[in-house]
C-alpha cells in the first residue's frame, strides 16, 4: 500500500495493512537526535517514514514584522499579525504573548480586509512542485491551516477573545468566519492551479489540561458554524478532514461529528483525552490519530512504552480508523534510541495480519 491508500483506509474505517504513521519532533528533539545517530541532512519524517506531507501558506494579517529586542536567550518581534511575542532561542516552546495591535472591534473592522487571499500568500512554484513529487511518491497530502479560536486568539489576544465570547459574540463569529473565509479561499486557489489534497489538516486548540477554554453551548452557538462551513467545503472538494485541537475536548466531541470533522488529533492524554474511550463510544463516526503518551517514551524502563502502544493500539486499530501519533509532539528528553524502539513498536503492534 501506498501512505495515501493506507491512511485514506484508515480516515475510511476500513483497516489497512498496518497503522498508518506520523509524528512531530520539536525542533530541539531533532538536533538531539542528530547528535546520537539520526543522519546529516535526513529528518525523521524521511527516515521514519512518516506518511504525511502538508501544503499551506501565510494565514496572517501580513503587517511588517518588527524586531524589537534581541539577546542571546530571546528575541521580542512585533509579528505579521501585529502581535508582540517572546521567543526563546534555546528551547521549543509556544511564543510569549506580550500585546497585541486589535484589543477591540472597532481595530479588526480597520485590519480586517487585510485577511483577503492575495496572490503573496503562497510560494506558489516551490509548493506547487513539492506537492507533485509528494504525489508521485504516494504521499498522503493535506491542506494545512489554523482557524476559529486558535486563529484569532493569536490577533486579538486569549483574553479580548475570551471576554468578547461573552459581551460581543458577533464580533467573536466575525473573527471566526474571517478565519475560514480565508482558508477556504486559498484552498480554492491552490486546487485551481494544480494542487491535490487527500485532506484538510487544520488547527484549532480548544482545551487546556481541565477542559475547554468555553462551554460547549458557546461552541454551537459561535464556532460550530464557522467549522460546519470549512468541513462542507473540504467534502465538497474529495477532501477529508483532520481537527487538530489540543487539551481535553471531550465535551465537545460530539459536536465536532456533527460539524463534519472525519478525524481529531492529537488525544492529550495528561489532559484526560482516553484513545481507549473515545474510540468506543465515537469509533463509529470519528477516525482518531494520536493517544500515545510521550511522557512514556523517556521512561527508563522500554516495556512501560511498549505497554502503552499493545493496549491501546489492541483497541483504537480494530476496524480502521486510527493513525499513530504521539500525544502532542515528541519533547526533546526523547532520546534517538528510545524513539527508535517507538517506532519499531508502532510497526509491530500496528500490523493487521
Amino acid at each position: 500500500m501506498t501512505s495515501q491508500e493506507r491512511v485514506l483506509c484508515a480516515l475510511n474505517h476500513v483497516e489497512p495493512d498496518r497503522v498508518p504513521v506520523s509524528d512531530g519532533p520539536w525542533a530541539t528533539t531533532i538536533a538531539r537526535w542528530h547528535k546520537e545517530g539520526l543522519p546529516t541532512g535526513i529528518g525523521p519524517a524521511e527516515y521514519f517514514g512518516y506518511e504525511f506531507v502538508g501544503f499551506g501558506g501565510d494565514l496572517s494579517l501580513q503587517l511588517p514584522q518588527e524586531v524589537i529586542e534581541d539577546t542571546d536567550e530571546y528575541t521580542i518581534v512585533r509579528n505579521s499579525n501585529g502581535a508582540t511575542v517572546k521567543n526563546w532561542k534555546h528551547r521549543t516552546s509556544t511564543p510569549e504573548l506580550l500585546g497585541f495591535l486589535i484589543t477591540d472591534r472597532k481595530t479588526w473592522e480597520e485590519y480586517k480586509p487585510r485577511l483577503s487571499m492575495n496572490e503573496s500568500r503562497v510560494n506558489w512554484e516551490h509548493e506547487l512542485a513539492r506537492n507533485r513529487k509528494a504525489r508521485e511518491s504516494g504521499f498522503f497530502c493535506t491542506f494545512n491551516g489554523v482557524v476559529g479560536y486558535d486563529r484569532m486568539a493569536m490577533v486579538v489576544g486569549p483574553e479580548t477573545l475570551l471576554m468578547a465570547i461573552v459581551e460581543d459574540p458577533d464580533w467573536v463569529r466575525d473573527l471566526f468566519d474571517a478565519s475560514v473565509q480565508l482558508v477556504i479561499d486559498m484552498a480554492e486557489e491552490m486546487i485551481a492551479r494544480g494542487f491535490e489534497f487527500d485532506a484538510a489538516f487544520l488547527c484549532d486548540d480548544l482545551g487546556y489540561r481541565k477542559g475547554t477554554f468555553f462551554s460547549p453551548q458557546a461552541y454551537r452557538e459561535l464556532l460550530f458554524p464557522a467549522h460546519k462551513r470549512a468541513c462542507d467545503f473540504f467534502h465538497s472538494k474529495g477532501m477529508k478532514t483532520i481537527l487538530h485541537s489540543c487539551g481535553n475536548v471531550n465535551a465537545l466531541v460530539p459536536h465536532f461529528i456533527e460539524a463534519g470533522w472525519d478525524c481529531l488529533q492529537p488525544l492529550e492524554v495528561k489532559a484526560g483525552m482516553d484513545i481507549i474511550k473515545l474510540k468506543r463510544d465515537y469509533g463509529d463516526a470519528l477516525a482518531f490519530m494520536g493517544g500515545i503518551d510521550v511522557r512514556k517514551m523517556a521512561h527508563p524502563n522500554p516495556h512501560v512504552i511498549e505497554d502503552e502502544i499493545r493496549t491501546k493500539f489492541e483497541v483504537a486499530k480494530a476496524g480502521g480508523g486510527y493513525i499513530y501519533h504521539s500525544d502532542h509532539s515528541v519533547p526533546d528528553n526523547v532520546s534517538f534510541e528510545q524513539y527508535k524502539w517507538v517506532m519499531q513498536l508502532v510497526h509491530k503492534y500496528g500490523r493487521y495480519d
